[in-house]
């Protein structure tokens, strides 16, 4: 077999790998979408649960996963955005760096139960005071810290990935090193940024296991950061798994993947208009 044949051999089962994992996806996604839009109705998106969801809708979850991933954000974006631009443009200890580096692949591995221990253990016991206890802000300062390794990770490659010569030119004209990075480094990673905001942003939405033990998963509507909620995924586990309500658990399931779907579009426009 020549070199030009095994290319194209190589090619062939790299497309057919691609094939095989979209053409799962579809299957899945079609399943879902086709056991719960029939389900779907204006009055299960603004209907609140009864019964421990077999009845009513989802507008409670809607609320509590709107105000959950919005605060778990807040706290997550300035501190793993701030904490890579430290890393890539000012830190100089090499040393140093790798220290924070492997913590932070560290960190990346950990299963997300056991950032819901430690979230149980010091956000809803320890700070209840402070949080409420079983709460949105508690589960929301859980997340970030479950998001914040890869918000870090995804936001230095897209740093580094910013070429040397723009930061040379940059302070050739006489900008500082401050606003070489606020100015000309930082929007150009910007698409990079948004990837790691949206990867995070993905994991927020759809766990489970970590806010059970500090969101505290009630059924009502929340007022409040200090009261306990349930978000579409936590909504979607109880529902199938301790209710047995599975047409409201496929409906809830599809709208779950609508909403993601509706995100990640969102996000796009973004990129694109500030690139503009």
């Amino acid at each position: 077999m020549t070199a030009h044949q095994r290319q194209k051999a190589a090619f062939c089962l790299l497309w057919l790998a691609a094939g095989v994992t979209v053409g799962v996806l579809v299957v899945i996604l079609a399943y879902i979408l086709l056991q719960g839009m029939p389900h779907v109705s204006w009055e299960f998106l603004t209907a609140e649960s009864a019964k421990m969801g077999q009845e009513g809708g989802i507008f409670s979850a809607i609320v509590g996963t709107f105000y959950f991933v919005l605060l778990s954000l807040i706290v997550a974006m300035p501190l793993g955005i701030g904490a890579a631009i430290y890393l890539v443009e000012y830190s100089d200890n090499e040393n140093l760096n790798s220290v924070i580096n492997f913590g932070i692949d560290a960190l990346a591995a950990v299963p997300s139960i056991v950032f819901g221990l430690f979230g149980f253990a010091f956000f809803v016991i320890f700070l209840k005071p402070i949080t409420g206890g079983w709460s949105i802000l508690s589960g929301s300062f859980t997340a970030a810290c479950m998001v914040l390794p890869t918000l870090i990770r995804t936001t230095q490659e897209a740093l580094r990935a910013v070429p040397t010569s723009y930061r040379e030119a940059s302070l050739a004209l006489g900008a500082t090193r401050g606003q070489t990075v606020r100015w000309v480094v930082v929007p150009t990673a910007i698409p990079g940024i948004l990837t790691g905001i949206i990867l995070s942003l993905g994991r927020v939405v759809g766990e489970t296991a970590a806010l059970l033990l500090t969101l505290g998963g009630s059924l009502g509507i929340p007022h409040s950061i200090f009261e306990p909620a349930r978000t579409l995924s936590i909504h979607l586990y109880l529902v199938a798994m301790e209710v047995g309500a599975m047409d409201k658990a496929f409906a809830t399931a599809a709208v779950l993947i609508i909403l993601v779907f509706i995100i990640n579009l969102s996000a796009g426009w973004i990129a694109r208009r500030v690139l503009r």
